[in-house]
């Protein structure tokens, strides 16, 4: 990871890797926030640590937060570029301490070769109170607004790969 990345608030991206976890019928892992059930749905995704590659913490936040291990999934592309959100200003301040303006993340496509019953999303630090799969349009439209553009980003780059 190179220097952090300074946003228009003047604090830096958060570096961050994400997981489209994509089923046999090339369908998205998607978990309900449990800080905000009934509005936000997202994929897996969470900071990088240092020495940690975008790939290691992918797969290590993938574990974190639904339970599967890497031997149930098959790396299938990654992001080429960064993306990046900004926080809204309501948020900037509150959330990582307010040591970041936003993200800037590095996707990994991964294909499930589980059964749902592998999914346990019921781990030491829960992220998510629901799971599904879902065509990656529905997921778009459940996203809060502010993550929109990267997913759009994302799903654009593993297009090929969804149903």
């Amino acid at each position: 990871m190179n220097d952090l990345l300074l946003g228009p608030s003047g604090l830096p991206y958060r570096p961050c890797a994400g997981v489209v976890l994509i089923n046999g019928d090339g369908l998205v892992f998607a978990g309900q926030r449990i800080d905000n059930p009934g509005h936000a749905w997202q994929m897996p995704q969470g900071g990088i640590d240092a020495g940690e590659s975008p790939r290691e913490a992918a797969l290590r936040e993938l574990v974190e937060e639904t339970g599967v291990p890497p031997n149930l999934v098959e790396v299938l592309a990654e992001s080429p570029d960064w993306v990046t959100y900004d926080l809204p200003a309501e948020l900037l301040g509150k959330v990582w301490k307010g040591r970041f303006g936003g993200q800037q993340q590095k996707w990994l496509a991964l294909r499930f070769l589980g059964s749902d019953s592998d999914v346990k999303i019921e781990t030491e630090h829960p992220e998510f109170d629901r799971w599904q799969w879902m065509p990656a349009a529905e997921l778009l439209q459940s996203i809060v607004p502010f993550k929109r553009s990267v997913y759009e980003q994302v799903f654009t780059d593993f297009r090929e790969l969804l149903a």
